[in-house]
């Protein structure tokens, strides 16, 4: 995984209120949609993306068919994309969002190339990260030994 700080990643996380989420499924066990629900729970707007939903509702949101469909300022573009998926969607952002503060990229997304361009314009890059692992990491919702975890502990 690439190395960032704790006192980074959790200023990302503070500062985003809106989060267009590219690739999110309408599925509720695939990985896009339950990072989603998380940060739609956790208080952020989730603007959802992905052109095969487009017009569906997801978290109170229209599925937007690309970024360039939302009206909204956005703080943070989520990619759950392959990583040669990557440089477009990244265009995209940085020409619709003149704002835009972050691009991340999920775990196992990266592409440096997009990154060095989306950071020459002044916009911080995560890549091969989850905002949902994050979160929970740096606001203390990880229990060890716990359900929060995915693992479940029991006494014989």
């Amino acid at each position: 995984m690439s190395s960032y700080s704790d006192d980074h990643l959790k200023s990302i996380l503070q500062r985003s209120r809106v989060i267009a989420v590219v690739g999110v499924s309408m599925n509720p066990v695939r990985p896009s949609y339950y990072v989603a629900r998380y940060l739609s729970l956790k208080g952020f707007r989730v603007i959802p993306v992905n052109p095969g939903h487009a017009g569906k509702m997801l978290f109170g949101e229209p599925v937007r068919a690309s970024l360039s469909d939302v009206e909204a300022p956005v703080d943070m573009v989520d990619i759950f994309r392959r990583s040669e998926a990557v440089p477009p969607i990244v265009d995209e952002a940085l020409d619709v969002f003149p704002d835009l503060q972050t691009i991340w990229m999920q775990i196992g997304v990266e592409h440096a190339e997009a990154a060095a361009k989306a950071e020459a314009r002044g916009v911080t890059v995560i890549q091969n990260r989850c905002p949902k692992i994050e979160y929970q990491r740096l606001f203390g919702e990880l229990r060890q030994g716990g359900f929060a975890t995915g693992i479940i502990s029991s006494k014989l």
